[in-house]
Formats: C-alpha cells, structure tokens, sequence
C-alpha cells in the first residue's frame, strides 16, 4: 500500500475516532439530563448547517457540517427575565441586555408542560451530573483505549535480544567510518557478538531482562567479565570489557535531561556497543489506571500552562524557532501526526495501530481536562456556576435570609464571549502553526 494511502488512511481514522469521542461526550449530558425529566430539545454532533436530523420523541437527533463539536439544548438554561422586564440603566446596562437576550432564547421553547422541566430548577448536584457527564465520558473512553492499548496491543518492550553491534567507540556527536583506521572497535565487536545473539549469561549471572544488563554493563567499566549468548540454538560464551563512555541523562519524562543552564547533561558509564530488539508485550490490568493517571498529569501540566504554551507556539510560527514536541496542537496537527504513523512501513502494523489508538486515549484525556477549566462556555463554567448556587443558598439559610434562588449564569455570558473568542483565537493560531511550522515527533 502507498505511503500517500496510508496517510489519509490514518487522518480518516482519528477523524473517524475523534468524531465518536465528541459524540459520546454529548451522550454523556444527554443520559443524566433524561433522567432528571430535563427535557432535550437537540442533540446534534458538529456546527453549522444540518446534514441530517430525525426526530425521536421530544428530541431532535443530528449531524451538522463541521464536525469540530457538538450539544444539547436543555430547555431552561437560564432562569427567565423577571416580570417587569426592566434593564438598569447603568454602566453595565450592555451586558444586562446580553444577559437578557439568553434568558429569552433559554425559554422560547419552554411549554405549558415543561414548568418543572427546565435544567434551571435542578438541585445543584444534579446540575453538577448533568454537566460533569461529557467530561466523565472522555475520561471513560480514554481508560477503555488505554486497556486496549496495554491489554490489547502491548508495550514496546527491549528483549535480551540484540538487534545490532556497533563496530567503532565514538563520543557523543561524532561519527566513524567502520573501513578507516580510525575505527577501534567496540568491545561487543572486538568480542565476536553478532545481531539475534540472545543475552543469556552476564559476568556469571543469569540476565532475565535487558534493564537488568544494561545496569550491569554501566556498572563494569574497565573489567573483563564473562558474557554468554544463545546462537543458532547453543550458547556461545566469550569476555567483553565495557568501556567507558559519555551517555545521555534520560529524566522520567524519557528526555535527555540538562541541566540550570539548559546544556544537555552527560555521565561516563560502561558501554558495550549493542542495542536490542524490542517485541510487544501485553500488559497486565493493573497497569491501565497508573497509566491513565500518568496520561492526565502530564495533560494537565500542558493545560496548566496553556497560555505560556501557546504564546511558545506563536513565536515558533513567527520566527526560526523549534515547535515544542510537547505543546499544544490543533485538529490538523493530530490529523498529520497520525497520516505520519500510518505511513510508517518499516514499523509493524500492529505497533501502528496500537500508536494510533494512544493517540485517541490521549485526545478524549485532553478533551476530559479542558472541558473541566471553569470558564463558560466550557462544562467547568456550568459546574462553577451550579456550586456558586449551592454555595449562595446555604450561606442564605445559615443566616435566616430568604433562597435566592437558581443563579443566573446568563449574566456571565460577556465573560463567555471573551473566552469563545480567545478560544477560537488559539485555535486558528494552533491551526497555523501546524501547517507553517509542524511539530516534528519522528526526528
């Protein structure tokens, strides 16, 4: 199959992937506000003009151009204006007037019937299910995925198996040319070790994985020290002596580590000269959570840091700066990221298509903690605003006032434009970037 096949082939199926997570994230405020008698009006994945739509019961079920989205429409978001109708005249009378506008657009299609259907009169906890419900979706289809990937697919393990021996000593950023003098070579060279060799035996002690003798070679430069191999099925016994060599600090990020001045840190260790295959192994089900986990920290580390971030992205895509590896990315830049996995021939298929399905885990993740920020329009804006009810009216009971009532989220819908219009601002400057100065994740 071609390259340029394999590509679209990969952009179809994250879009395809992408398209259901926001599907199911919408279901997921769909469910809980059926089971409150909230009434639905529409449930529709994307923006724009509708494609296809059907009627069931009292809900509009559709699809829509531009699949970047989706929502539900509750009858009843807002409580409605009160009964005089009057706007204070005042600094402010602006935003009063927006406030109004969606009061009135919340309830133009509340009926006789729906009094005690409207979103509005839930008690807070179920306004709290309601909007928790997508980003609790997500959070839900990226543990499932990361099941998969571990259960299903596995993990690229190094084996005991080497893969190949390096024929010169060289420092770090040099290379030789094996055929010229210069060439002295490594001890795994020098001691006979071939490729599909497999580690049985190092200095007298049985090697069970390659972390194990990867620690005992760093651990025996300058000694000569036994090593065995299995080869054409018969060991096959020889000395190697690890010499010492500068390697990289890897941190736990899997990174060379530098150090306070941004230099790239170093450490003389023992060094052989062979690397090793790598197969992939299932893993157990105890590992899926700590790997979730894992997931969710480092995407709220980016979330966090967003407009640091993303400020980082700007001077990338307006300068000769590097993108960040680990920054944000838009909708195209996932699209290219999974063209260029899918076309990956030389790796096996099955490590493809694990990649791709981490890819997805790592978007409904994303999806999970963004859509918890609490800033209308997003989820955690709702959940926000239904706490600061909750909290309104205990403060109100503890000191004998009157309930106040559901809070009128309507009158943070100024603050709900600004950040609508700094998110569709990220979005297009993400998109930009990702097509002048993509991020490049294969070197």
């Amino acid at each position: 199959m071609s390259p340029i096949l394999l590509f679209i082939l990969g952009v179809v199926f994250v879009a395809i992937g992408i398209a259901v997570s926001i599907a199911l994230h919408e279901v997921g405020h769909l469910v809980p506000a059926k089971l409150f008698k909230v009434r639905v009006s529409k449930y529709m994945i994307g923006f724009g003009p509708t494609l296809w739509s059907k009627r069931k019961g009292e809900t509009e079920y559709g699809v829509k151009a531009f699949p970047l989205g989706g929502y539900v429409s509750m009858i009843g978001m807002y409580p409605p204006n009160k009964a005089d109708g009057t706007v204070r005249p005042s600094s402010t009378g602006m935003f009063q007037t927006l406030a109004t506008e969606a009061r009135s657009m919340a309830h133009e299609e509340v009926g006789p019937d729906d009094g005690n259907r409207v979103f509005y009169k839930l008690p807070v906890w179920k306004k709290v299910v309601v909007m928790l419900g997508g980003p609790a979706m997500n959070l839900l289809i990226g543990v499932v995925l990361t099941a998969v990937l571990l259960m299903g697919f596995g993990v690229a393990t190094a084996t005991t198996t080497i893969s190949d021996v390096s024929k010169c000593q060289v420092t770090v950023g040099q290379t030789v040319d094996p055929d010229s003098p210069g060439c002295q070579p490594t001890p795994a060279a020098a001691a006979g070790l071939l490729p599909n060799d497999v580690v049985t035996s190092f200095d007298g002690k049985a090697v069970s994985g390659w972390e194990q003798l990867t620690e005992w070679i760093r651990a025996s430069a300058g000694r000569e020290v036994a090593i065995t191999v299995e080869r054409d099925g018969g060991p096959v016994t020889t000395t190697v002596t690890p010499v010492l060599s500068a390697r990289p600090v890897v941190g736990v990020d899997g990174r060379q580590a530098k150090d306070d001045a941004g230099n790239l840190l170093y450490q003389d260790v023992g060094f052989l000269g062979i690397g090793a295959q790598t197969e992939l192994v299932s893993q157990p089900a105890s590992t899926v959570l700590p790997m979730a986990g894992e997931n969710i920290r480092q995407v709220a580390g980016v979330v966090f840091n967003l407009p640091a971030r993303v400020v980082g992205v700007a001077k990338a895509a307006f300068s000769e700066e590097e993108r960040d590896p680990n920054g944000p990315i838009s909708v195209v830049g996932v699209g290219r990221v999974a063209g260029e996995v899918a076309a990956m021939e030389k790796v096996p298929l099955q490590s493809r298509l694990g990649a791709l399905v981490g890819l997805l885990a790592g978007l409904n993740f994303a999806l999970a903690v963004f859509n918890l920020i609490p800033l209308l329009p997003l989820d955690g804006g709702h959940v926000a605003g239904a706490l600061y009810e909750g909290v309104r009216r205990r403060v109100a009971k503890l000191f004998g006032k009157p309930d106040p009532g559901a809070f009128d989220i309507a009158k943070l819908l100024p603050v709900t434009y600004v950040v609508a219009a700094l998110l569709m601002g990220m979005s297009a400057l993400l998109i930009y970037a990702d097509i002048v100065k993509p991020v490049n994740l294969f070197g």
